[in-house]
């Protein structure tokens, strides 16, 4: 049986990475990257763990596509038509995976390291919901750090709007996160947490060393990654 299920899931990685290549959501590079880390949260996390990574490039590349004429127009379009590259893959998800194969290689560690894969995913959902549709729904844009006034789409720039809608993003995953693993219902507000946190942290290194040029987007969004992992990890290591 578990053969039969590990071939079925390489079968659905397959098909969507396929698909994603052929439909120009991800590159060639990115869809095998992708896969790769797709097999490993769900040889640490199970079908639950792969429908948070489902959720996320669902949710985000809805918002991503989500009245792109407006945000082309506004220059605030991703590059290369929004098709995304083996480094942004590894940005987004590139924690989840080595979570994944922490929890698959050291199974003592499996239940913290998948409430952290959740908290991780929950981050990246909140900075892509936030950045994208803020930038279409957005009424004021402020400078993360003064809370001045600032320009719309620059590094470090937030509006109301956006980080409410991120945080609607980091609800979604939590909700799947606690039916799908059968968890608690105090990991929600963990997650809810964590997923802020690493959208936050995201916006204050997009405000200081990115936009210095020190660090590029790829490696903040890791960083947003790695903090709403940290900060779930801590709070269910802490209040679990």
């Amino acid at each position: 049986m578990e053969v039969f299920r590990l071939g079925l899931v390489v079968v659905l990685l397959g098909l969507g990475m396929i698909y994603s290549e052929r439909a120009g959501k991800l590159t060639a590079a990115a869809a095998g990257t992708g896969g790769a880390l797709g097999l490993l949260i769900y040889l640490g996390s199970g079908f639950a763990g792969l429908a948070l990574l489902a959720l996320f490039f669902g949710l985000g590349t809805a918002a991503s596509s989500w009245r792109v004429a407006d945000k082309r127009r506004l220059g605030l379009a991703e590059e290369n038509k929004g098709r995304r590259t083996a480094g942004q893959v590894v940005a987004n998800a590139g924690v989840a995976g080595l979570l994944g194969l922490l929890a698959w290689q050291y199974l003592p560690a499996a239940p913290l390291a998948q409430l952290m894969l959740a908290g991780s995913l929950a981050a990246a959902t909140a900075d892509t919901l936030s950045s994208e549709l803020g930038n279409v729904y957005g009424r004021r844009y402020y400078n993360i750090l003064t809370l001045r006034p600032d320009i719309r789409g620059l590094n470090g720039v937030v509006s109301l709007e956006g980080t409410a809608l991120g945080l609607a993003g980091t609800a979604v995953l939590a909700a799947a996160y606690c039916l799908g693993f059968g968890a608690e219902w105090a990991a929600f507000g963990w997650l809810l947490v964590a997923g802020t946190a690493g959208n936050l942290a995201d916006s204050v290194l997009g405000a200081t060393v990115e936009r210095r040029g020190w660090l590029g987007n790829n490696a903040v969004n890791f960083l947003n990654t790695l903090t709403g992992a940290l900060v779930a990890g801590g709070l269910g290591w802490w209040l679990g």
